[in-house]
């Protein structure tokens, strides 16, 4: 029997599916403005499927992301927007999304400036929030990074890191997700996301080898499109797995369970059905669901 705490699921792609809007390179951000009370809503159906951990709508509020937009100006307010619609929900953990755009370490700007920025987040979210989750880190540089930048927190900080659909061992950049361990002490855990459920058991393979809490939360996407790596892209370039539904979900993440993963949930086209059936099978296997 093991302590597993559940993460929510993913968060823009239920609301796109949710709104019926086109996309816009905004994606969960424009969402979030044009259906106000929406956030909330997949909020609490996480809650109700069992989730222990409830992740901000923040991983694309970034002053890059907003460059451009109507919102430019609206940093700070976007920030308390989605604080206010996590509100009441339990254990949150602030979401950091990457720089430039995800799966694009190439964008990744030099160490000082990315720090000055994600500092900039991190002052939003810390305050409201009981974990920093760092998601989607792609390169050895971005995890070094965005570290830093919340090191002084005063919040425990969850590490996520995207891998190569192909070979789940290596991070997006292509450097060995071995690579990160040694500059990733300070944190309190270290996560495999936003990658295919069979990346993410090869990577946990390689987490396993550190001293911290490991875990993974996959994405349910067929593959990445070029046309995703391309700028401002919108996710109508990404297509769903159809082989990849509640039950194939859960046997991905028991196994990563069984591997010692004691931190799963899901990524994007992971909903709340998923998470349910995933909280089943964990009871099931005699698990216990607890909060960090």
């Amino acid at each position: 029997m093991t302590d597993i705490i559940l993460l929510d699921g993913g968060m823009g792609q239920e609301l796109v599916h949710r709104a019926g809007d086109n996309p816009t390179p905004l994606w969960s951000t424009q969402v979030m403005i044009n259906h106000p009370g929406m956030v909330a809503a997949v909020h609490n159906d996480y809650v109700s499927a069992g989730a222990t951990v409830h992740t901000t709508n923040t991983y694309a509020i970034l002053r890059d992301r907003l460059e451009g937009t109507p919102f430019e100006g609206q940093f700070e307010a976007l920030h308390a927007a989605a604080i206010k619609e996590a509100a009441g929900v339990g254990v949150v953990a602030g979401s950091l999304g990457p720089l430039g755009a995800s799966y694009r370490p190439d964008l990744m700007p030099p160490h000082d400036t990315a720090v000055a920025i994600y500092k900039e987040v991190v002052d939003q979210l810390a305050p409201h929030v009981d974990v920093l989750i760092c998601e989607t880190v792609a390169s050895v540089a971005h995890a070094r990074a965005i570290l830093e930048a919340t090191a002084g927190a005063g919040k425990p900080v969850w590490l996520a890191l995207t891998v190569q659909d192909e070979d789940g061992t290596r991070l997006r950049s292509g450097e060995p997700v071995a690579d990160v361990l040694p500059h990733a002490r300070q944190a309190a855990a270290l996560l495999a996301n936003c990658s295919s459920p069979e990346a993410i058991t090869a990577a946990i393979e390689v987490l396993a080898k550190g001293d911290l809490p490991f875990g993974g939360y996959a994405n349910g996407f067929v593959k990445i499109a070029d046309g995703f790596l391309t700028d401002k892209p919108t996710v109508d370039a990404l297509t769903a797995r159809e082989d990849l539904g509640p039950e194939a979900y859960a046997v991905f993440a028991m196994n990563w369970i069984a591997q010692g993963a004691t931190i799963v949930g899901g990524c994007c086209e992971v909903g709340p059905a998923h998470i349910a059936e995933l909280a089943h099978q964990i009871r099931a296997a005699g698990h216990n669901i607890v909060a960090p």
